[in-house]
């Protein structure tokens, strides 16, 4: 077989004694007959009769009944000797009907023998029942009989050989087809097996070994059949059989066919990989078989080369190609063994490296690539053989190994020291999260990832610590989240979320001068879901950009609809999300809502928040400026928590400050008072309005009168109520000519 010598096919060994093939196995006979003395005839004539060193073995039938009862035990009989008439006068032509139909036998030689010449034509019932030769007992004497015999056995013989090697070439054929798939080598050695045995007429007992790569002394199993299946994929030696190893090796190290007692190891010889069959026989190759299988095995190697060849790129497929070691599909192939067979001794977390694109964006990728690649072999190293480290994504590491190894301690100790990157050394703090096999109840590789990466999100959300395990309940929580944030989407789409107004007062008077616009979401029993809740899924969905734009729509609306029925002159005061005014047509948006309703601008007033200053504050100066120039007002709501420089109270167009409501409800504390009074003495001296939010009792009312603080808004005065309930209101209002405070204790 090597392309590099003339060797012949097989050379036994100089030390081994060429040893006489000893017969093997039989060939079964059945045959069907009501007459006993039939049986007893047929069986003397073929007495001691060999053929192709096997002899004969006898089975017994004495109706069609019982003749396929037998056949269903029996998968291997050669030929079947079948009497016409027996139960009824057409038994046997049934028996041969259903031998081809019911039990889609077409290998098993079917030889018909009637006692009654002529009882059915022999052309018409060698056509319809697909019988192979058709007699009367009277002919079938001993000559003739052992004739017929040997021709049935021969044909079965070759016809057999024919669908095993159909058989075998068809899984050879499949595997090269479908090499992309997860054991395409493996498909394919076994094939290699089963069609050698097959062509040498033996049962499928065999291995085909290889050398692994990088490792020239250990020889891996690619295939198996027969009691061998259980070794594929494992090292040679894990057979414990010096006498399988030895014979391989042989016949790697040789590059030639081997011949042992016991067996025939075959090489296979690619242009870059070689491996060795090794098949279980004590039959030598016959030399006919020969050429057969040189043309057979030279094939065989240039399918070998192609099935290593996209093995290796199904191999490239589960390593990350930049740090070497094993890629998010292997680490989710390695969850799905875990779930398959949880121990709970084993844990699963994720390591999320924090603000790791700062490294990319200051040094640059190619930094950044060293960075992670150093990060691979500290891990890899220092963890050990018993834990599986892979890259899962950009700067996320997924790990599996026992319960003592994979601890928040034990990784965070391996970041304590910074990690060389060429010339930098940078140091490195993660974010982890854990969950344990023990987890894995009605839960796959996939679930596994999704509990690991909710711990995770727990761990950057609300840990401290830089790390969290799953509970279920987290799961739970997020599973609500998401069925929150779904019927949220499907609730706003169905026009259900409404818009209530909470009125804002002249301190003095009690008079309402503006309302503000305040987002509610009715349940179908009455109950409504706390905004605090809500805004923030919507605005981690992104839906809030839809809803905000809804919410200027509706307050413009509203404002149209009090000017109808000649209410009073009233602003609206709107929220805006962070998420919105990143939307670059923002003041396109608020400019068509407002022309659309035909309102005056100076009725709009859109509520920002420190948050958004802080994001991009260029950006929303611009913003502002260009919509105030259309007479639309500004304020800051929630003044004094957040931690922007006041600066920006210089650079944005303001109309107003919102005094938060911690700051009010500590009004009646020195301390409070001093944070309150700097900011209204702020506010006035840079000429803007001021309003008191939370307002709740009276004290809290007379001590902003005293301040010069002219508008407040609290429950005090009146809480948010429906667009109906606030008309109703005003209408009150101007009737009585009097106050809100007048109207609500009337």
């Amino acid at each position: 077989m090597s392309s590099t010598t003339d060797e012949p096919l097989f050379l036994h060994d100089d030390d081994e004694e060429i040893k006489v093939d000893k017969p093997k196995g039989f060939w079964k006979i059945l045959i069907v007959d009501d007459d006993q003395e039939i049986h007893a005839v047929t069986k003397m004539a073929l007495a001691d009769v060999v053929i192709s060193e096997k002899p004969l073995q006898f089975l017994h039938a004495y109706s069609g009944s019982e003749a396929l009862d037998r056949l269903s035990e029996h998968d291997d009989v050669a030929m079947i000797l079948l009497d016409v008439v027996m139960e009824t006068d057409d038994a046997g032509l049934r028996v041969a009907q259903d031998i081809r139909e019911k039990l889609g036998n077409d290998e098993i030689r079917i030889v018909l023998r009637t006692g009654q010449p002529g009882y059915a034509p022999e052309e018409n019932v060698v056509k319809a029942y697909d019988i192979n030769d058709y007699k009367t007992k009277t002919e079938l004497t001993r000559s003739r009989l052992l004739t017929t015999v040997f021709s049935a056995v021969r044909s079965y013989q070759q016809l057999k050989t024919i669908n095993e090697n159909r058989r075998g070439l068809r899984k050879i054929i499949h595997s090269a087809s479908n090499l992309m798939e997860r054991h395409s080598i493996v498909n394919f050695s076994e094939g290699v097996v089963t069609q050698i045995a097959s062509l040498l007429g033996l049962n499928a007992e065999g291995i085909v070994g290889a050398r692994a790569p990088h490792k020239d002394n250990e020889i891996l199993v690619l295939g198996a059949a027969g009691h061998f299946a259980n070794s594929i994929h494992k090292s040679l030696s894990t057979l414990n059989s010096e006498e399988i190893e030895s014979a391989v090796r042989q016949c790697l190290n040789e590059k030639r066919h081997i011949q042992k007692e016991h067996a025939t190891v075959f090489f296979i010889d690619g242009q870059e990989h070689q491996a060795a069959a090794y098949i279980e026989t004590d039959r030598t190759v016959a030399e006919y078989d020969q050429e057969l299988l040189e043309v057979f095995l030279a094939n065989i190697a240039v399918g070998f080369e192609n099935a290593n060849l996209f093995e290796e790129l199904r191999t490239a497929a589960y390593l990350d190609p930049l740090t070497g070691i094993p890629n998010r599909a292997e680490f989710t192939r390695q969850l799905q063994s875990i779930s398959e067979k949880p121990c709970q001794e084993t844990a699963i977390a994720v390591l999320d490296i924090d603000h790791f694109s700062d490294v990319n964006d200051g040094l640059g990728q190619d930094i950044g690539n060293l960075l992670l690649r150093s990060v691979a072999l500290r891990l890899t190293e220092q963890l050990g053989n018993n834990v599986f480290v892979s890259r899962i994504s950009a700067d996320v590491f997924g790990i599996t190994g026992p319960k003592s190894i994979v601890t928040p301690d034990n990784l965070s100790q391996l970041f304590i020291l910074p990690f060389r990157a060429g010339e930098h050394y940078i140091p490195l703090q993660v974010t982890c999260g854990f969950t344990s096999a023990e987890n894995t109840e009605q839960v796959n590789g996939k679930g596994l990832l999704k509990q690991v990466y909710i711990a995770l999100k727990s761990a950057k959300t609300h840990s401290f610590e830089r790390f969290d395990f799953y509970e279920p309940v987290m799961e739970q929580e997020t599973q609500r989240r998401l069925e929150l944030v779904r019927k949220l989407r499907s609730d706003f789409a169905d026009r259900k979320l409404e818009v209530w107004y909470q009125p804002q007062v002249e301190l003095e008077s009690e008079r309402i001068i503006g309302v503000e616009a305040l987002l509610r979401w009715p349940q179908s029993d009455g109950s409504f879901i706390s905004p605090a809740e809500f805004i923030p899924l919507a605005e981690y969905s992104g839906l809030i950009v839809d809803i905000g734009s809804w919410v200027i729509e509706e307050s413009c609306r509203q404002i149209q609809t009090f000017d109808e029925q000649g209410l009073p002159n009233l602003r609206i005061a709107i929220n805006v999300s962070v998420p919105q005014f990143r939307k670059r047509d923002f003041p396109e948006l608020v400019e068509k809502q407002i022309e659309q309703s035909g309102i005056s601008p100076e009725r709009v007033e859109l509520e920002i928040t420190e948050s958004i200053l802080m994001e991009e504050p260029e950006l929303v100066a611009d913003i502002l400026k260009r919509l105030k120039l259309q007479g639309v007002k500004v304020a800051i709501d929630d003044f004094g928590v957040g931690f922007s420089s006041l600066s920006y109270l210089q650079k944005l167009p303001l109309n107003r400050i919102k005094i938060d409501k911690t700051f009010v409800n500590n009004s009646a504390h020195k301390s409070g008072q001093i944070i309150i009074e700097t900011i209204v003495d702020m506010a006035h001296r840079l000429g803007l309005e001021i309003l008191a939010e939370g307002i709740e009792e009276p004290e809290q009312r007379d001590y902003f009168i005293g301040l010069n603080c002219s508008e407040g808004q609290g429950f005090y005065f009146a809480k948010p109520m429906p667009a109906s309930e606030l008309i109703k209101l005003l209408k009150e209002q101007k009737e009585l000519t009097g106050t809100l405070r007048q109207s609500q204790r009337s």
